[in-house]
C-alpha cells in the first residue's frame, strides 16, 4: 500500500480529474516495471535504502528486472535499471504529455 498514491487518486477522484493520478507519466507501466516499483515500495517500507542490500532483496524476491530480464539483483543491476526506466517514462511523457 502506498499512502501517497492513494491519496493522489482519492483527490483526483474528488476533483472530476482523474487523469491527474498519474500525471507524471506518458504510459502505463508494464507488468515488469509494476512488479519492481510493488517490490521496491515493500523493501523501502522496511527502512532499507542501502542499494546493496535492496538488490540482495530484489534477489531473493526473485524479481525479474524490467529492462534486461535478469533476476541476479547488484547495486549496478539496479541503478542500471531505474535509469532505464526513467529513460523511457521521461521519452513517453515528451512523446504523449501527462495523464497515461
Amino acid at each position: 500500500m502506498d499512502a501517497f498514491k492513494d491519496r493522489l487518486s482519492q483527490r483526483a477522484f474528488d476533483t472530476g480529474r482523474p487523469g491527474l493520478e498519474h500525471q507524471c507519466r506518458g504510459r502505463e507501466l508494464d507488468e515488469r516495471e509494476v512488479a519492481f516499483a510493488d517490490a521496491l515500495m515493500t523493501i523501502y517500507a522496511t527502512g532499507e535504502h542501502d542499494f546493496s542490500a535492496v538488490a540482495r532483496q530484489l534477489t531473493e524476491k526473485g524479481v525479474v528486472a524490467p529492462r534486461s530480464g535478469r533476476s541476479d539483483w547488484t547495486e549496478a543491476l539496479l541503478s542500471e535499471e531505474l535509469a532505464a526506466t526513467n529513460k523511457e517514462l521521461d521519452a513517453a511523457y515528451e512523446a504523449h504529455g501527462y495523464g497515461a
